[in-house]
């Protein structure tokens, strides 16, 4: 694996949701999504009543995740693209995930799993300046 690949993977373990963006009946979206890092892929959760999950089966999409509201001296951004497909989580993954969300938008969650393999991975890290640092605390 590459090292950008490397390294974007390791940043997405710092953090527990990013957003998914395809396009549904010709129009983009970008949903929040609850991902894990499975060897080299990544395993999102979504919410199954808004129907992204069928947009997404084997379709390319987009994923991306971000530390940049952490107030860190080193932000960052991941974005790679690859092909999603329907998994069905094993038990140790599905506690990775940790407990389920309530609702989404007002509706019982209802999960579905995918799983996508990164491929064209871009990192971008943005160092702060001690002013910045010394405003966000």
């Amino acid at each position: 694996m590459p090292t950008d690949e490397l390294r974007a993977i390791e940043l997405l373990t710092r953090v527990p949701y990013g957003r998914v963006a395809t396009s549904m009946r010709a129009m983009p979206f970008v949903a929040p999504a609850r991902h894990l890092v499975d060897g080299g892929d990544v395993l999102i959760r979504l919410h199954r009543g808004l129907g992204y999950h069928r947009a997404c089966n084997g379709s390319v999409v987009a994923y991306g995740a971000d530390n940049l509201n952490s107030g860190a001296a080193e932000l960052w951004s991941v974005q790679f693209t690859g092909t999603a497909g329907i998994v069905e989580p094993t038990e140790g993954q599905l506690a990775a995930f940790g407990p389920d969300p309530r609702s989404v938008d007002g509706e019982p969650f209802d999960p579905v799993f995918m799983r996508i393999e990164p491929r064209f991975v871009t990192v971008h890290s943005l160092g702060r300046s001690t002013e910045e640092i010394h405003h966000a605390a």
